[in-house]
């Protein structure tokens, strides 16, 4: 129970509000001891409900106020169109500007979002029925119209959206009554209203082509937004949520050096930063003014060897490069232990169809040898792209170097600025490393990033196969039969997969103390990139 519930418990509803309503205009901790005295409480108990009183207007949310917020990434082509977002500003902002028909809470479970009720009979006739009153930011009231239009543009191959691969399984989209949506899809899915919870599918107004006054009836609306420089955004005094969001302002720039972004918030300049580096956070802790936020979650940075190109096009090459992996040493020294040991597939352990018994594979230069003699690439040096964009990947590729030396191996490890990263070299070099961001469900994760037409399918690395599990993992509703297909997906993505995983890792904010309301939510740090609805400024 919190302060504010033992309050009411002690002195009743009405008694607590009136003390709390005290307290906001300004009343102190002598004030409200004054007023319980006045009604004849004993002064010992009259100073405990004051002491109480004080820590639950402490925790209460407070309106107004202006933050400074950064995360690690900045480009030119920084987007407030859902469907093209690829990035944790991209989806930080999208999420002040936007809202989804279902939103995910901190279990990743689907809640109403703009849709205020949602009902299915067999999981491929979806029936969402709008919340009433809703206003886009220009004014204009939400439709069944708006919906249709948000979620067919992503099956439009000319919108080029990121979520294509999530869309393709809908069927059609109509307005079937004033306030309700009706979606078909080809084939059952039980977690589609998570999949609408996700980034991409934020509803925008029917119509929309240019996106770059983020109109959307999110909690804030756009006043400047500047590509690649930062974002401006201000309350949206219509928003449907009451009472939210509470602060007046909010500014986000991204800053792609992790040390620019640290010193930036112990000195003031910054009120919240994303993507800290373990070897900061006692540095921060050891600021009185300041903590450390953390989500343990599956964000995993790994290495990309395409399938389709260079030396990854030899399967040897590829399990040599897994077994040089020191997963041990990588969460130690690199994670600081903010990090489990991961198996070279993406489903985490906290997903309820991670295959825990899949073998793990172990740090073995016999094997790594024995791949790379079969691999026959010849002396020449192997260029492995990183940069401080791909998290911890600069120092995994000093690892795995050092390790490559004792094999003959020659790792040339080519650094690249953090800005630009993604745009240019991402999934563009033979060898080179991404960082995925966690996703709400298995089904999410392997359609995004594996599906063999899947516009980020990392490695290139195509299996009709598993192409095959994935449809039929997606419209089983029997959970055993589902996890044995998921179960097959992770031996394959861990055998044949152009991809190595060595850790999952814990996602670490840091934040001004007097930042509160931030909560875990596991899709990723800054609660999921939704935090700005949710924090608040202390007094």
């Amino acid at each position: 129970m919190n302060e504010s519930k033992k309050l009411q418990a002690l002195i009743g509803p009405q008694e607590s509000v009136r003390m709390m309503n005290a307290m906001q205009r300004g009343a102190n901790r002598r004030d409200v001891l004054a007023m319980l005295m006045a009604g004849g409480m004993q002064a010992t108990l009259a100073g405990s409900l004051a002491g109480l009183a004080g820590v639950a207007h402490a925790q209460t949310p407070r309106r107004g106020g202006r933050i400074r917020v950064a995360g690690s990434t900045a480009a030119v082509n920084d987007t407030l169109d859902p469907a093209k977002q690829s990035n944790q500003s991209d989806y930080t902002r999208c999420t002040m500007s936007y809202n989804g028909l279902t939103s995910l809470d901190g279990n990743l479970t689907p809640q109403p979002a703009l849709a205020e009720e949602i009902l299915t009979k067999d999981a491929t006739t979806w029936v969402f029925k709008l919340r009433k009153g809703v206003q886009f930011h220009d004014g204009k009231p939400l439709t069944p119209a708006d919906v249709v239009f948000s979620l067919m543009r992503h099956k439009d191959p000319a919108t080029a959206s990121k979520a294509k691969a999530l869309a393709d399984q809908i069927d059609d989209v109509k307005a079937s009554g004033p306030n309700e949506v009706t979606i078909k899809l080809k084939a059952p899915n039980a977690d589609f209203p998570v999949i609408l919870g996700t980034f991409h599918f934020h509803i925008v107004k029917d119509g929309t082509t240019d996106f770059t006054a983020g109109i959307g009836t999110g909690p804030y609306k756009v006043k400047e937004f500047k590509p690649g420089v930062r974002s401006i955004s201000v309350r949206n005094e219509g928003y449907w949520k009451p009472g939210r969001p509470y602060l007046d302002e909010i500014e986000y720039v991204g800053i792609g050096d992790e040390g620019a972004r640290v010193n930036a918030l112990l000195s003031g300049d910054l009120d919240l930063v994303a993507a800290i580096n373990p070897r900061s956070v006692q540095r921060i802790r050891d600021s009185a003014g300041h903590a450390i936020f953390e989500s343990q979650s599956g964000l995993y940075t790994d290495l990309v060897m395409r399938r389709d190109a260079g030396p990854g096009a030899n399967p040897d090459f590829v399990l040599a490069m897994k077994y040089m992996f020191d997963r041990e040493q990588m969460k130690r020294s690199i994670a600081l232990g903010h990090a489990v040991v991961a198996n070279d597939q993406p489903i985490d352990p906290t997903n309820r169809f991670y295959f825990a018994d899949l073998p793990q594979r172990s740090f073995d230069l016999h094997k790594a040898k024995f791949h790379l003699q079969k691999a026959n690439l010849g002396s020449s040096p192997v260029p492995i792209v990183t940069s401080q964009a791909a998290v911890y990947s600069v120092e995994m590729a000093l690892v795995m170097q050092q390790t490559a030396q004792k094999l003959g191996l020659n790792l040339d490890v080519k650094r690249m600025p953090a800005d630009g990263y993604w745009s240019n070299h991402w999934m563009k070099s033979p060898v080179g490393f991404g960082t995925v961001n966690p996703r709400p469900s298995a089904d999410t994760l392997f359609t995004q990033f594996f599906k063999s037409d899947a516009a980020w399918n990392e490695a290139g690395w195509k299996n009709d196969r598993f192409d095959q599990l994935l449809l039929a993992a997606r419209a089983e509703t029997d959970d055993t039969k589902r996890r044995k297909m998921y179960a097959d997906m992770q031996v394959m993505v861990h055998e044949q997969g152009g991809i190595g995983i060595p850790l999952f890792l814990a996602s670490i904010d840091a934040h001004s103390k007097k930042v509160k309301g931030l909560a875990p939510i596991p899709v990723g740090g800054l609660m999921g990139y939704a935090f700005a609805e949710h924090v608040w400024l202390e007094a």
